[in-house]
């Protein structure tokens, strides 16, 4: 036996806001997502992300709580260019996500971003920045 990875679920306290924000992003979420329980989007590769409600997941792990305080999970997405991570991060701005760290141009050689999702997750949008010539 063999495992692998294939999934990454979220439990998330809005489902609508979740799939409008995920979607902006660019996630393909299927029609009628953001009424449902549970949904799924294909990633690149095969891999998929899932997320579900607070109600989901307490119909089989009733003692379940929601955690409080600062997200502890953050996704990463590369955009094309660092234009793209400023473009995107303005976008998403303008539409009402929180920011967590404005764009900049990192040590590590990348435009980084972070933004939070609406129950506080942070996702990071970068790109590598320009080799120097």
């Amino acid at each position: 036996m063999s495992a692998r990875f294939d999934a990454m679920g979220m439990v998330v306290s809005d489902m609508a806001a979740s799939v409008a924000f995920y979607r902006r992003l660019g996630f393909a979420f299927p029609d009628g997502a953001e009424t449902q329980g549970h949904t799924e989007a294909e990633l690149p590769g095969g891999l998929r992300f899932m997320m579900d409600t607070e109600e989901v997941v307490r119909s089989f792990h009733t003692g379940f709580e929601p955690p409080t305080g600062g997200g502890r999970t953050s996704l990463a997405l590369r955009c094309d260019s660092p234009a793209e991570v400023d473009a995107l991060f303005a976008e998403m701005a303008d539409a009402g996500s929180r920011v967590e760290l404005k764009p900049w141009d990192a040590v590590w050689g990348q435009r980084y971003a972070v933004l939070l999702d609406p129950d506080g997750n942070g996702v990071d949008l970068f790109a590598p920045l320009p080799a120097d010539e």
